[in-house]
């Protein structure tokens, strides 16, 4: 994924950006495909879901390890 900030920002035209719904700030999922690039949004929604999830799984590995046995 690219995130918005000055170490690794992706410069695309507005027109690029208007024809896809896209505005600055939008995150983009990078897939490398038959030697290109393919993009697509991210899903907030979903992103802010599995930080959470990551964020629970890292403060309680103790329980969730006792929970998967």
């Amino acid at each position: 994924m690219v995130y918005p900030s000055c170490y690794n920002c992706v410069t695309i035209p507005k027109e690029v950006l208007d024809r896809l719904g896209l505005k600055t700030g939008d995150s983009l999922e990078l897939e490398i495909e038959s030697g290109g690039i393919k993009t697509k949004p991210v899903d907030e929604d979903l992103f802010r879901q599995l930080e959470a999830a990551h964020y629970f799984m890292d403060k309680y590995k103790v329980a969730v390890k006792k929970l998967a046995e």
